[in-house]
């Protein structure tokens, strides 16, 4: 008994439908999953029957894997814009805000921008940046032919200014964040940007003071206005814009505590600011050594006088750190001071956040434990003092290696006490 063939038109239910057009083509008609839980109909047209099946078949598998159909219909270039206008200035700060709009105008519009958002593959993202890692910066954005007198591509010359590994993560990173959103309000099924591998960029490198510089550095702040302010960079490791958003109800000299609140940072739009800290992590207390207890009553007494000469001009901001006119310092001129207090006491030029850099790697160096520098720096997570600092522990297993090496070599080499048993890991014993 011969089975009766089946119609190539037939479909089952659900399957959709498929027929050929009068201009020739095919086209298959089904329905998947849309935003909101819902379900649309979508076309897919094709040269042969066959290729417009197949394409209506990957659809309604990913419908059923729970991936809605992708609605956005855009470029990248008009996402990132809507993107950057109507939520990122909402949840960044202003500064970052600021960031991000640069890295989408300087590199991202430009290399990807005119790629449909809904078409976008890990593929388009991985050449992008591969394109920003080779490129000359002068020539890709026209920098040479902008000036007076072209240095680089305008003169066949090319400097071969590179992105540095650094601003090229960051790049990603805004992509990535940018993508993101698109996932949540369900305009693409997937952040593509998360299957392209940058590599981690080595931690910027940074010169922190020795003992011996530090404490120089210490001398020759002794006699400056703002030697209170110094003094507490140093010892307590706190950032520029904490330091100047401090205020006199943030200190207790009863406990010898102060709370960390605020920063004080110049925006684009409002000037000189007070913000909430940089992280939820960074608003936290920390205890005041006794130095700078003595140093901040002395301020306190040279800040009531600057008030009484002042008089009517005097500008009651209640910062502990301010101008000889009561406003609130600026950061660039606090940096300008810093630079000249450095030429003072003929130490090497460094950044003025090196000074939180000295501190953790004294700390560090005397075996304070991880957990408590990364309480005292307000950093959200461990993980990251660690990387910061991985040079300094490094150098620390290397004299603890080097002690453990005197210690199990010939007695008459040994220069400490024969170990009883009694006494703790060597770990613990003091380095160099």
């Amino acid at each position: 008994m011969t089975t009766p063939s089946i119609s190539r038109r037939t479909r089952a239910n659900s399957d959709g439908t498929v027929y050929q057009r009068k201009d020739g083509r095919w086209e298959a008609v089904g329905y998947v999953l849309a935003p909101g839980n819902t379900r649309k109909r979508v076309r897919v047209y094709g040269v042969t029957r066959n290729d417009a099946l197949v394409k209506l078949t990957e659809k309604v598998a990913a419908s059923n894997r729970g991936l809605p159909v992708v609605t956005a219909q855009g470029s990248l270039a008009a996402f990132l814009t809507y993107w950057l206008e109507n939520v990122a200035v909402h949840h960044l700060r202003e500064n970052t805000h600021t960031r991000y709009t640069a890295v989408a105008r300087l590199y991202l519009i430009p290399g990807l921008g005119r790629k449909k958002l809904a078409k976008l593959t890990a593929k388009d993202v991985r050449t992008g940046l591969n394109e920003l890692r080779t490129a000359c910066q002068c020539c890709a954005r026209g920098l040479d032919a902008g000036r007076d007198q072209p240095q680089c591509c305008a003169v066949g010359k090319c400097c071969h200014k590179r992105l540095s590994a650094p601003t090229l993560a960051y790049v990603h990173s805004v992509l990535k964040s940018a993508l993101e959103h698109a996932v949540r309000e369900e305009e693409i099924p997937r952040n593509v940007a998360r299957n392209v591998r940058t590599g981690t960029p080595r931690p910027r490198r940074f010169e922190p003071l020795t003992t011996r510089e530090a404490r120089m550095f210490l001398a020759a702040t002794s006699s400056h206005r703002l030697q209170a302010l110094f003094e507490l960079a140093l010892r307590t490791g706190l950032r520029k814009g904490e330091l100047l958003g401090l205020r006199w109800e943030d200190l207790d000299h009863g406990s010898g505590t102060a709370s960390i609140r605020r920063t004080l940072q110049r925006t684009r739009t409002g000037g000189l600011t007070t913000l909430p800290t940089k992280t939820v992590s960074s608003e936290r207390r920390i205890v005041l050594p006794a130095p700078c207890l003595l140093s901040l009553r002395a301020h306190r007494k040279q800040q009531a006088q600057e008030k009484e000469k002042a008089g009517a001009g005097w500008v009651d901001s209640r910062h502990v750190f301010t101008r000889p006119d009561g406003h609130p310092i600026e950061p660039a001129t606090l940096t300008r001071h810093f630079k000249a207090l450095l030429r003072r006491a003929h130490l090497r030029q460094i950044r003025f956040h090196d000074l939180r850099h000295s501190t953790t790697t004294l700390l560090l160096e005397q075996g304070v434990e991880l957990v408590v520098i990364k309480e005292l720096l307000g950093h959200a997570h461990i993980g990251v003092t660690a990387t910061v600092y991985a040079h300094v522990r490094l150098r620390l297993q290397r004299d603890a290696i080097h002690l453990l090496g005197r210690t199990l070599g010939k007695p008459s080499e040994a220069t400490t006490n024969p170990d009883d048993g009694d006494d703790p890991p060597l770990c613990a014993a003091p380095v160099r």
